[in-house]
């Protein structure tokens, strides 16, 4: 299966996209629900991304140490889930599995042998420039050097990755440099920085805030919505280099309105319905400020980089472009599911490369953070504090902005008819998008470089 994209090309999801993202929950129960009888046996199942999402997470539970890993397979649209240590019969288990709607395949390497070549490799191969993940496709762990990693640091870690034993690890060498995407320019500013907003949430305190990356937010304490503009939001928790790569930014002003959307050009918003986990070949969508709305696909979970400033752990591997101003910005799906915030990678959305997401599972467990407004029944028709706008008013931030509506009520985004402004159809803005996004990277400070919100109304930080 090939997962070569044109970097070039603008993300575009389908019409009437938007769906809730819990029907997976029923699928298991209701697949197993007769265990016996040749009659029974099901096919694999034709499943959306957020379902074989759910679906794997149920049978990593019902399947335990036997579970090696899954991953979606977007031309059958089915979930493929790896076992380990099954008997020349297959053990119940792995009938449940097959039952429930997964294909199921036996594999070599298991999660525990994966995870201790995973370690050491950080104990024997951490050096600036080399990343990994695990790579459930191939069942194996993929490295990954960047082009700092020459001589003696290329030799160390080839020979770690062989020291691995045969059919445990692979290495690929990278055509960038691995680097956080944070450059000084428009967006949300702060200390010379400049990055994009991830995702609007409410602080456990129930004060408005939003996510981004941690090295924006230990670049500066205080961030604005305008090139030397006042400070509208502080740093509240930051995590960088270590365990994670994220920041939470409350903002100052405890009566902002941070609806949950994210919006994606062409007067369209993507409502976020509630946070999501990344599934190894499942489609998603980055939007930031400098580069705008682009796709593809998770190539690894559970990612070590390391960077130049230090190590990075527990991130989502894609290869989805960026380029500096990007980072903190929002990685999600078609069905409204809040999946990563960029935190850096190589190469660049004319070239392609990798890039790394902190997972906002994480983010939202180790901040206390809550996606949604803390009034989720507020602010329909206003627009919260973070825009990717262009040019006009009061504009805030990047990525996770012109959040239209506020309600978090996953009703009305599932019924596309129901309220065409409340759900994903960036087919036409993403196409438009893409011939004014170079020049409108060039155009004066403060402007945004994501062109295609210019004309939209401005409604950023609107009060109750």
């Amino acid at each position: 299966m090939s997962h070569k994209r044109n970097p070039k090309r603008k993300a575009v999801i389908a019409a009437g996209g938007v769906a809730a993202l819990g029907a997976a929950a029923l699928l298991l129960p209701n697949a197993m629900a007769s265990q016996d009888g040749a009659s029974d046996a099901a096919a694999p199942k034709t499943l959306k991304a957020a379902d074989a999402t759910n679906l794997a997470t149920q049978l990593q539970n019902l399947l335990g140490d036997s579970f090696a890993g899954s991953y979606y397979d977007s031309d059958s649209k089915q979930l493929v889930v790896n076992v380990v240590n099954v008997s020349g019969d297959k053990n119940n288990v792995v009938v449940q599995a097959e039952k429930a709607g997964a294909k199921v395949r036996q594999v070599e390497n298991s999660t525990a042998e994966l995870s201790a070549a995973a370690q050491t490799l950080k104990t024997k191969a951490t050096i600036p420039g080399t990343a990994w993940a695990v790579d459930p496709r191939t069942n194996k762990i993929l490295v990954t050097a960047d082009t700092t990693v020459t001589g003696a640091k290329w030799n160390r870690l080839e020979s770690t990755v062989q020291g691995l034993g045969s059919g445990m690890a692979t290495i690929k060498k990278s055509a960038g440099t691995f680097k956080t995407f944070v450059s000084g320019g428009d967006a949300i500013f702060g200390g010379g920085a400049r990055c994009s907003l991830g995702f609007n949430v409410t602080a456990s305190d129930g004060s408005p805030a939003f996510l981004t990356a941690g090295h924006c937010g230990v670049a500066a304490e205080q961030w604005s919505d305008a090139q030397n503009g006042q400070p509208i939001a502080t740093v509240d928790q930051a995590v960088f280099p270590g365990d994670g790569d994220f920041s939470l930014v409350k903002y100052d002003d405890a009566t902002t309105q941070a609806p949950s959307d994210v919006n994606i050009g062409g007067g369209q918003t993507v409502q976020i319905l509630q946070a999501a986990e990344a599934t190894v070949g499942a489609q998603v969508f980055r939007m930031g400020s400098t580069t705008g709305l682009h796709d593809g696909q998770v190539l690894g979970l559970d990612a070590t980089v390391n960077y130049p400033e230090g190590t990075v752990t527990g991130l989502i591997q894609t290869d989805v472009c960026a380029e500096p101003g990007d980072s903190g910005g929002s990685l999600f799906t078609r069905d409204g599911g809040a999946v990563g915030l960029t935190s850096g990678g190589s190469g660049d959305c004319t070239a392609g490369g990798e890039t790394f997401f902190q997972p906002v599972t994480t983010a939202l467990t180790a901040t206390g953070a809550t996606l949604g407004a803390a009034d989720a029944g507020a602010g329909a028709g206003d627009q919260a504090g973070a825009g990717a706008g262009a040019g006009a008013g009061d504009q805030a931030g990047a990525g996770g902005g012109d959040a239209v509506g506020g309600t978090a009520d996953p009703s009305g985004a599932a019924d596309p008819s129901a309220d065409p402004s409340a759900t994903a159809d960036p087919s036409g803005a993403a196409d438009q998008n893409a011939a004014d996004q170079n020049a409108a990277d060039q155009n004066a400070a403060g402007q945004n470089a994501a062109g295609q919100y210019a004309g939209q109304t401005s409604k950023h930080h609107k009060k109750h």
